[in-house]
């Protein structure tokens, strides 16, 4: 079976081994890139565990062989330097024997092979002495992979010292380059992945640890496995990589975070993706959407139509707004428990809307690739207990939350009299249950709507947490002449760039002036750019 490897190297040191067997034996060594093949036993385990994390390359290695192999006709030892390694581990899945390090003659002896090939200039001690010996320099071992995978050319060693070369060792089939994003670490990665188009299963393996690449790069090959270089934080960040785990067996090797692992794996492989594909909101889209009540026009222009005829008028809203390139998704703000004059029947000075007479919307929005992002105004109850009252709907892969501080009322307060705040406290209890409903439903990232035009109006708003499984993004929803508004922005946008959060624009049919709030064109002008711009 023909097979192809992509590897990417970055230049790093890698930990060396401790545990070395130091019992002596004689062992005969030859200096041959002869390399043979024989027809191997009935040697391949299939993995039992989906993940495999662990920081030192050595135990990283023993563990993969452990899981994959019961027996073997040919082991490859490696040196522990980086540069060995990845020279032996392209000779392992060329002999398609395991890769371990050359302490590890435990092992060794428990797959019994016939042939063991020792890569760069160490001599392992206590090898049985029926195994053939075969010594071999990190450039041999390549040579001698070369041949074997039918002479396709492979770059000598010394490149691998080369910060984000891209090394082929291929066996005649065609590679697929790119697809993965750069990591903002400053350094020169050139992505990939090995393919094989549907054949066994995908590894993943983090981007920044090429030392622990080697051994996963011999057990992918020896199996006629697939191997992807992924964000080690972050696995939902490319649609690519969707597309090439999803339906396939999937294997994750390496120093990954095992609490992001427990709920990122799954929504990588079965998470429903968001309107316009992928796991996650941003970058790559931005939102336009209607603002309003669906009971009435009086709160906003969304209230002025129903729903289907609601979407044909975002998508004319959102006209221009992607002039930048970035994709644009409709989306409804829909006020889902609206602020009242006054005291209602349970006393909040809230309205909360029916679950009935939300669910068209959603319905809608669904089949159509809207986006919904549900409103909250509690009065004076809090965010998170309106929230719960949805949480049949925030449990969908389309809908998001909005939590609007000026109808955030103390006990002694009415609205239009005084206007509302929250806290970083109370903002925080509500992406956590938010946070916590996307890891426990297998969702993909939600939209966490915050709005502002006042500073004191979000209180210690540098204490905001940011959460991975939500898009945090602040609106200033000031109303009035484009000039006080852009102030306006510039003092709530002031110092933010490292709050992990995005930035929204709103404009007003009626109470900006000019009439309709800024052009496409000005608020993609505006500094941070929008992701989300509603009209009201």
């Amino acid at each position: 079976m023909r097979r192809c490897f992509l590897l990417v190297l970055v230049t790093m040191s890698c930990t060396s081994p401790t545990s070395v067997d130091t019992r002596p034996t004689e062992v005969s060594i030859t200096t041959t890139t002869a390399v043979t093949t024989t027809t191997p036993r009935q040697c391949r385990l299939e993995p039992t565990e989906s993940s495999y994390l662990h920081d030192d390359p050595a135990a990283l290695a023993v563990a993969l062989v452990g899981a994959t192999a019961a027996c073997a006709e040919r082991v490859v030892l490696s040196a522990d330097d980086l540069e060995t390694q990845l020279a032996a581990a392209q000779l392992a899945a060329a002999v398609g024997g395991p890769l371990l390090p050359v302490e590890a003659v435990s092992e060794v002896r428990r797959l019994e092979p016939a042939e063991l090939y020792v890569v760069g200039d160490v001599l392992p001690d206590a090898i049985p002495p029926d195994i053939d010996v075969v010594a071999l320099s990190a450039d041999e071992a390549l040579a001698a992979a070369a041949e074997l995978l039918g002479g396709v050319p492979i770059l000598p060693a010394g490149t691998f010292r080369s910060t984000g070369r891209l090394v082929s060792a291929v066996n005649g089939e065609d590679a697929v380059i790119g697809g993965l994003p750069r990591p903002a670490t400053g350094d020169d990665i050139s992505f990939a992945a090995i393919n094989d188009q549907g054949r066994g299963a995908t590894w993943l393996v983090p981007y920044d640890r090429p030392d622990l690449l080697a051994p996963v790069l011999a057990t992918a090959g020896s199996r006629d496995d697939s191997v992807l270089l992924v964000d080690p934080n972050e696995l939902r960040n490319d649609r690519h990589l969707l597309e090439a785990v999803r339906g396939r067996p999937v294997f994750v090797a390496g120093d990954f975070d095992p609490q992001a692992l427990s709920w990122q794996l799954p929504a990588l492989l079965s998470a429903p993706e968001l309107p316009g594909g992928g796991l996650l909101l941003f970058p790559g889209r931005r939102f336009v959407a209607l603002y309003g009540n669906p009971t009435t026009a009086a709160l906003g222009v969304l209230g002025e139509q129903g729903p289907a005829e609601a979407v044909a008028r975002t998508l004319e809203v959102a006209t221009g707004y992607d002039a930048d390139g970035v994709p644009v998704i409709p989306a409804f703000e829909l006020i889902a428990t609206v602020a009242s004059a006054g005291a209602t029947a349970d006393g909040n000075y809230s309205e909360e809307m029916s679950t009935d007479t939300l669910r068209p919307w959603i319905e809608v929005a669904a089949a159509n690739g809207v986006y919904v992002i549900l409103d909250l105004q509690p009065g004076r109850t809090d965010f998170l207990t309106q929230a719960r009252l949805y949480e049949e709907f925030l449990a969908l892969p389309h809908v998001g939350l909005a939590l609007d501080p000026e109808w955030r009322l103390e006990p002694d307060q009415v609205h239009l009299r005084q206007i509302g705040s929250v806290e970083a406290a109370e903002i925080n209890q509500v992406s956590e249950w938010l946070a916590a409903l996307v890891r426990e439903r297998n969702l993909p990232q939600k939209f966490f709507l915050l709005h502002q035009f006042r500073l004191d109006m979000i209180e210690n708003r540098d204490q905001i947490a940011s959460r991975p499984e939500l898009a945090t993004v602040i609106q200033m929803d000031g109303q009035g002449p484009l000039p006080t508004k852009y102030d306006t922005w510039n003092a709530l946008t002031a110092g933010t760039q490292d709050l992990g959060i995005f930035w929204g624009w709103k404009n007003f049919y009626d109470e900006d002036t000019p009439r309709g709030g800024a052009t496409a064109a000005e608020v993609l002008g505006l500094d941070p750019v929008p992701v989300y711009v509603s009209y009201q």
